[in-house]
């Protein structure tokens, strides 16, 4: 079953569980957020991310603006297929018309049709199912020792220090998008992490870039090397 969704398209991903906030300060997603909070809670819309390459705005900002006038004819080859819904938890109107919001993400979507025709884009989307996979709760240990070990050498490559630590979450499933989320990866490799099938698949996909991100990281001595030399360094 499918349902009509606003689209927020932004040049970063979004996952369940985790919080968006955004400065709204274009038109055409003054309109959106309008009227949005002029209907019935909860306020949701959806978050596609941009494919890689296109000029848009930096994260956490009004991103909309830049990104939709980058579309083209067809948003369909420049926005990625499937997004995150997207749940309004305050919102704050300024003076200039503009809004601040914070939002959490809360469900998987892929998008069936987009539709370019109205102030902003919406799109028919159908939500996607959650399943944790096999061996879940084996993969999320791993996936745990390795996001450590990344947070220390990322630490230590800005500099930073890494005491007061959270706690991870036990959840095999919102552990898998927790570490998504915190990594330092590209969008296109964010992305693929959205789509995994099943929490297993995640956490497999995160271990493979956790090992490749952490052998990058001891090899190189510093945080923008690091993302200079990224696509060009091939650890053994």
């Amino acid at each position: 079953m499918t349902e009509r969704l606003p689209l927020f398209p932004l040049g970063t991903v979004l996952y369940p569980g985790l919080v968006l906030p955004l400065n709204v300060f274009e038109e055409r997603y003054r309109r959106l957020v309008a009227d949005l909070v002029a209907g019935e809670e909860p306020f949701r819309f959806g978050v596609v991310a941009i494919r890689d390459g296109r000029d848009v705005a930096p994260t956490g900002v009004d991103q909309g603006s830049q990104a939709l006038a980058g579309l083209g004819p067809d948003p369909a080859h420049a926005l990625f297929p499937v997004g995150c819904v997207a749940e309004i938890a305050s919102v704050e109107q300024r003076k200039d018309g503009g809004y601040d919001l914070i939002a959490t993400g809360t469900t998987r979507f892929q998008v069936e049709s987009f539709d370019a025709t109205g102030p902003y884009l919406t799109a028919e989307v159908e939500r996607l199912p959650e399943a944790a996979g096999d061996e879940a709760a084996v993969l999320a240990q791993a996936v745990e020792r390795l996001f450590r070990a990344y947070q220390k050498r990322l630490a230590g490559a800005r500099e930073s220090s890494v005491t007061g630590l959270q706690e991870l979450p036990d959840d095999p499933m919102v552990l898998s998008y927790l570490v998504a989320a915190a990594s330092v990866l590209d969008t296109g490799d964010k992305q693929r992490l959205l789509t995994a099938e099943s929490a297993a698949d995640r956490l497999t996909a995160e271990l493979a870039l956790l090992r490749r991100e952490n052998a990058v990281l001891a090899k190189l001595p510093s945080l923008p090397a690091v993302e200079l030399t990224r696509q060009a360094f091939n650890p053994n």
